[in-house]
């Protein structure tokens, strides 16, 4: 069971914010500080806060949902199936993986167990196996991670940030983001006070969970070359 929330903690008002250092701290200062993030409730049950990855002057941003499964127990973003999906395809839009900075809108994983017979035909006795699903962070929690996003982005100072997904988009551009409708086309929007460049695509879960994955996996190629053609990488 959960240990109850003291009155008057950070995690009443669901902001990051009295938890990002200031005064020109760089990556690492910033890393170290959000593993003690308390923000909102979502460290509770998670094993570490997952932070991004990259160089300071990387020139592209890649940010995503939030970690998953492995991404959590590992403490590094995007090193899970997905983020197979991802390296896979950047490199064949032209777009070097170790030259970009990745990310998440959210740093904790927010997940719930699923039900032993799941997807398996099993019973309905709603028992708890020990795998944990990802479970879409709410608009609350996305906002209570958006100081450490805007750090981030204000140190690495990306020439074009790409959006993966529809919650990141959202965690960027808000509610009424739809990347259905955005994607692969290049955007300047206003982001925590800055004039940035963006692209929005799938994000490569989406890959896995498709039909046709094939199909699916060269559309995020194409919406990620034309993010590598705005960089002048392809």
């Amino acid at each position: 069971m959960a240990a109850p929330r003291e009155h008057g903690s950070p995690e009443d008002d669901y902001t990051a914010a009295p938890f990002v250092p200031g005064g020109g701290a760089g990556l690492d200062e910033l890393r170290a500080a959000a593993a003690r993030c308390r923000g909102c409730p979502l460290h509770r049950d998670t094993t570490q806060t997952v932070f991004g990855e990259g160089a300071p002057g990387a020139r592209i941003l890649i940010l995503g949902e939030q970690p998953g499964d492995q991404e959590d127990r590992r403490g590094e973003p995007f090193v899970g199936p997905a983020g197979k999906v991802l390296d896979r395809a950047l490199e064949e839009a032209g777009i070097d993986p170790a030259q970009s900075y990745v990310t998440n809108a959210v740093k904790h994983f927010k997940f719930e167990y699923a039900s032993a017979g799941r997807g398996k035909g099993g019973d309905s006795s709603g028992t708890k196996s020990k795998r944990r699903i990802h479970k879409a962070p709410s608009l609350r929690e996305m906002t209570a991670c958006g100081p450490w996003l805007a750090a981030e982005i204000a140190l690495v100072e990306p020439e074009l940030i790409v959006v993966l997904g529809a919650t990141a988009g959202k965690a960027l551009l808000g509610s009424s983001f739809r990347v259905t409708k955005q994607r692969g086309v290049l955007m300047e929007q206003d982001v925590h006070g800055r004039t940035e460049r963006l692209l929005a695509t799938i994000h490569p879960s989406a890959v896995l969970r498709a039909d046709d994955r094939e199909a699916v996996r060269r559309g995020l190629v194409e919406d990620l070359r034309v993010a590598a053609g705005a960089l002048g990488t392809s």
